[in-house]
């Protein structure tokens, strides 16, 4: 018969066992949700406070995280799978425990996706003592008992029956936890979905089943053409020169532009620039936003499944002759940049600008000589920042930039005070401002050439310990503002034709979001084709091509 029951049989000898594989699952599902969820537990109580009926409430909720955890390993744990898995599982978990708890984020699936993609240099900004305690102790030490442990499986019956008992015994523990407390339940589905999140390590699990169901495509070649029918208008025969510059986790209220009280931009005061004071990006982490941006689709219709598989606005750039560029001190392109020239700049090779890091400064090396060689033509060119990358945010500056002291010069963003947060994180904002500078500092040379104009929109905002959340990459409903409003500045050399000062003036304060950047870049390109839709271009005026007549009915409403 399958025990559920504990025997300590034969310990360390090779003829006998420790546990069977049911009490493994038992066990390691009763312990691993009290080891692994602290940040859950912070969050729960943090939403109800602690009281006689809410710590009821709270015994509930961890009787079904287990029973829930219990059913999924019950399923997926065999003979040949138990100990891989579990060992895998405790692993992941070590680590997934160290970020909730330390940065209280999530991880869900666009942060799978954020870690899948990352990059060493950017991986090794979050290593620290920390992370490798939470690794030995909740992940290593644990995996090695696995590994070690004298496993009993019993015949293919045995196991059967109890796979049946244990799912019995979740979905009895599910009823008890539930049924007294429906109330409860009903509201806690419905108004704290964020709760859910922090549920280790199931939710990762989740996520990781949900990142893999969308990438397995057999079409992954498949894309589909966007804007070929786009040309370049004739009207006023001046060539453009567009710079877009894609930040990296600035937010609004920290540039002074903005009514900060720093002098975080005190370059950018001095020119004549247009900042956009309610900006919203399209998601609140890289993987999400730098598609997006470039994607036809808005936030709402907007999938990376889709960005996948259909071009975008380079493409349709392409489409009409333009020269393009990309260049990257982020890093990738996430994919926006995978069908036309693409430079790394965060190798030494090609970024003459290095010390620690490579500084966004050296995406201008050689930029010259680029448009130089390309007179035939309109340019449009990316700069995809490093920024204000963090959690360390006191490495994305050079020394000199130190403005705002003392500064958090550790990845623990929670061994540090608020203003010592804010303080290296200004100081990237001001390093910032002054690589903006020198960016239009490059186009007026080229103002005599070209109708010349700069855009800079950050890819989404961070948190800097307000309401104990550091970083970035909540779920776009419960995320705060700080994670989803960002800094969008427009300049405009003299020879530009298209600007109506007083008219643009007047829109600072409308909200806008990435959703608008498609359309505006097609209209300041000034390219005709039917997928421009005039009401999302933030500069379109009637007297400026493309006129609303050449406009494809789909795409104006």
């Amino acid at each position: 018969m399958t025990q559920i029951g504990f025997s300590m049989k034969g310990w360390g000898s090779p003829d006998g066992y420790l546990l069977s594989n049911f009490q493994l699952i038992v066990l390691s599902s009763f312990l691993q949700i009290p080891l692994y969820n602290f940040a859950f537990f912070r969050n729960f109580f943090a939403t109800y406070p602690p009281s006689i009926l809410n710590i009821v409430h709270f015994l509930s909720v961890v009787i079904l995280m287990v029973s829930t955890l219990m059913m999924l390993l019950t399923l997926v744990l065999t003979k040949y799978t138990a100990r891989f898995f579990l060992i895998i599982i405790l692993l992941a978990s070590s680590v997934s425990a160290y970020f909730m708890d330390t940065y209280n984020v999530i991880i869900d699936t666009d942060m799978i996706k954020n870690i899948l993609l990352t990059d060493v240099a950017e991986s090794s900004d979050l290593l620290n003592l920390r992370l490798a305690g939470y690794l030995l102790a909740l992940g290593i030490l644990p995996a090695t008992l696995i590994f070690k442990l004298n496993i009993s499986y019993g015949t293919v019956i045995q196991e059967l029956l109890g796979k049946v008992k244990l799912l019995f015994l979740s979905l009895l523990l599910m009823v008890v936890a539930i049924a007294p407390l429906s109330d409860f339940y009903a509201t806690f589905f419905r108004e704290h979905k964020i709760l859910r999140y922090y549920i280790n390590p199931l939710t990762y699990i989740y996520s990781l089943g949900k990142y893999l169901t969308e990438n397995f495509d057999s079409r992954s070649d498949d894309v589909s053409p966007l804007g070929k029918d786009a040309k370049v208008s004739e009207m006023d025969g001046r060539r453009e020169l567009v710079i877009l510059i894609v930040g990296e986790t600035a937010r609004a209220n920290r540039f002074s532009l903005n009514g900060y009280e720093r002098k975080t931009n005190p370059l950018l005061e001095k020119e004549n620039v247009y900042s956009f004071k309610h900006f919203s990006s399209c998601g609140t982490s890289t993987i999400v936003s730098v598609p997006c941006m470039f994607s036809i689709y808005g936030r709402k219709e907007f999938t990376n499944k889709k960005a996948k598989h259909t071009e975008n606005l380079l493409d349709a750039l392409a489409h009409a002759g333009v020269h393009i560029l990309w260049r990257d001190n982020n890093s990738s392109s996430k994919g926006v940049a995978d069908r036309v020239i693409y430079e790394n700049f965060k190798s030494r090779d090609n970024n003459p600008a290095c010390d620690v890091e490579c500084r966004d400064e050296g995406m201008l090396f050689g930029l010259q000589d680029y448009i130089d060689k390309h007179a035939d033509g309109d340019i449009f060119i990316v700069l995809h920042q490093m920024g204000n990358h963090g959690p360390a945010y006191y490495k994305r500056y050079p020394e000199s930039f130190e403005k705002f002291k003392p500064v958090c010069k550790t990845n623990e963003l929670d061994q540090c005070s608020k203003k010592e947060i804010g303080n290296a994180y200004d100081n990237a904002i001001l390093y910032t401002d002054y690589f903006l500078s020198k960016v239009i500092s490059l186009l007026k040379k080229n103002s005599n050439k070209f109708e010349t104009v700069m855009v800079y929109m950050s890819d989404h905002g961070e948190s800097l310990g307000e309401n104990g959340l550091y970083l970035h990459g909540l779920p776009y409903f419960a995320a705060p503002k700080t994670q989803t409003l960002i800094p969008a500045i427009f300049w405009f050399g003299k020879s530009y034709g298209g600007l109506d000062p007083k008219a643009l003036t007047s829109k600072l304060n409308v909200p806008y979001s990435h959703d608008n950047l498609f359309h505006t870049i097609i209209g300041i390109m000034e390219l005709n084709t039917s997928i421009y839709n005039y009401k999302m271009d933030i500069l379109w005026r009637p007297d400026r091509l493309p006129l609303p007549s050449l406009i494809s009915p789909k795409t104006s409403g």
